[in-house]
This record gives structure tokens, sequence and C-alpha cells, in this order.
């Protein structure tokens, strides 16, 4: 997907404040399962919620204001409780300027325990990888 930098994203400096990398990284996982048809917010409907527990970030090269930015979004890995996305930034033909990973993790809304994610969610994403 295609980012552009405005102004509100930016720093004093001119350049991408640091934390609006995760925003980049939130829309990247939400655009990732629309395009396959999985929508959160019916999944809460169902009980389930989803908690980010580990991220890492890697800034590699600033991004400026009115830059127009490619954002990739892969899953690397799916478990019966938790899938790991993975987002890289570039500007231009290929200059990587970010790379990061989300862990997110299923969550019964009732108790606030980690649960087994929906099948009809997960598993379809785990055959993706293999």
């Amino acid at each position: 997907m295609k980012i552009r930098v405005y102004y509100e994203d930016t720093d004093c400096g001119n350049v991408v404040y640091y934390a609006n990398y995760l925003k980049y990284m939130e829309r990247g996982r939400t655009e990732y399962l629309r395009e396959r048809s999985i929508s959160l917010s019916d999944y809460h409907k169902q009980g389930y919620v989803f908690a980010v527990t580990d991220v890492t970030a890697k800034y590699r090269r600033p991004a400026q204001y009115n830059d127009i930015l490619d954002m990739e979004t892969k899953i690397t890995e799916v478990t019966s409780i938790s899938i790991i996305f993975e987002t890289s930034i570039y500007k231009g033909k290929g200059e990587l300027l970010f790379t990061g990973t989300v862990k997110i993790v299923c969550v019964d809304a009732k108790t606030g325990r980690a649960a087994m994610g929906p099948k009809d969610m997960f598993e379809p994403l785990r055959k993706e990888i293999e």
C-alpha cells in the first residue's frame, strides 16, 4: 500500500516522527486482513480481541514531509493464539527506510486472557505462509 507523509506525521526536523511508524504498521495489518475479507470488528462481536504483545522497529533512513512511501506487510508466523506481522517501508525505487514486526495475541474479551484464535481466521493465514 502507498502512504503519503503529511505534515502532521513529521517532527520539528521535518521527518516522520518515530512513533508514527507504529500507526503505519497498524494500517498495513488492517489492510492485509481486509484484502482477505477478515474484519476484526466481526471477531470482536464474537468475543475475541487482539492485543499487541511485542514490537520491533528498525529505523534505517528518514522519510520526510510529502514523500510517497510503499509499504509491504506480510505474515511470518501463525500459532494457535498469535500472529506475527512483518512490515517494510520503502521510498522511491526500493530504498528501504524501515522494518518492523508486531506480534498480536488473541484474547478472550470476557476473561482478558490469551485464547485460541478463531480457526476460520487463523487457519487460512497459516496456510498462506506454509
